[in-house]
């Protein structure tokens, strides 16, 4: 791979996984409830869970979905109920309660959690099957690595981003109303990414 290939494809995965999607949103919410240092397994779960998941599609999952057209659609209401689920999760978070003097009660999501959801999380397959089209079309193996290299590479910048933007926000959102109104609004935005999954552009 050239180094214009591979600059090309660092500037693809960066503004891919650096825009609002579920993973960041969720970063950012977790953040906000829970603070930075309980958000790194949530954080690391992403940062790996992603790039496997496009090792696997580079290698062959897709041809699943051509043998058998149902499984795809099966993953499409699997992913539409989980995120479902975890912005109800959001929305109705607890206000939280402090155990110690910092420490807030709670379940983050755990590094498993957030590996396995890159599997129902549209816009990671979205980007997970651009990037292997584009830069690794002939599903060879040292491509293939290169892209998930490059994801897992961007996915720090992005994951700690969004996670200590949550962090500062945590001061805005003391009072429990606030935080009440972040959380729905993070919900909200988590089910409007969606939008484009259920009802694609046309044309």
């Amino acid at each position: 791979m050239t180094l214009d290939i591979l600059s090309a494809l660092i500037a693809f995965c960066f503004v891919g996984v650096i825009t609002p999607g579920p993973n960041n949103l969720m970063l950012m919410a977790s953040g906000a409830n829970y603070g930075f240092r309980r958000t790194v397994p949530h954080m690391l779960g992403i940062g790996i869970g992603m790039p496997v998941l496009v090792v696997l599609v580079g290698l062959g999952v897709m041809r699943i979905f051509e043998m058998w057209p149902l499984v795809e659609q099966v993953l499409m209401v699997l992913s539409v109920a989980y995120l479902l689920f975890l912005a109800w999760k959001i929305a109705n978070a607890a206000p939280p309660v402090r155990t110690h003097e910092s420490e807030v009660a709670g379940n983050p999501l755990t590094f498993l959690q957030a590996a396995a959801f890159q599997w129902v999380n549209p816009k990671a397959w979205f980007m997970a099957l651009s990037a292997i089209t584009l830069y690794a079309g002939g599903r060879d193996p040292i491509a293939i690595l290169w892209v998930a290299a490059a994801y897992a590479c961007v996915s720090v910048i992005s994951t700690t981003s969004w996670t200590a933007l949550g962090q500062q926000m945590r001061r805005l959102l003391g009072h429990p109303t606030r935080l009440r109104v972040f959380n729905w609004t993070m919900a909200a935005l988590l089910v409007a990414t969606l939008i484009p999954v259920l009802w694609p552009a046309q044309g």
